[in-house]
């Protein structure tokens, strides 16, 4: 048993280091939004099937969906965002400055 976790284990550092183009923390990062998605959505449904007959319970339902909405992705700053790549930095001086 041993043997077989060891040789998986190898075979797998083998595999990472032969094939460099596998991105772990890519694939890492979209099983985490899937994984998220789909619990939010098992989230919702489960809420949804709540039967509401007092007001609480609505304000209650109405509070855990709209935490359940996807938050918006933030938009860097201005100051935040790269500078153009065709302005050599810095500037030549001008041929009649000496």
């Amino acid at each position: 048993m041993m043997f077989l976790l060891r040789s998986a284990f190898w075979l797998t550092v083998a595999f990472v280091v032969i094939r460099p183009e596998f991105d772990v923390a890519q694939t890492a990062t979209a099983l985490s939004n899937e994984a998220v998605a789909r619990g939010g959505q098992f989230v919702a449904g489960q809420v949804e099937a709540i039967e509401c007959d007092n007001l609480a319970c609505l304000g209650g339902k109405a509070v855990v969906s709209a935490a359940l909405q996807p938050v918006p992705r933030p938009v860097p700053h201005m100051q935040a965002l790269p500078g153009p790549d065709s302005i050599p930095l810095p500037r030549p001086r001008p041929d009649h400055s000496g």
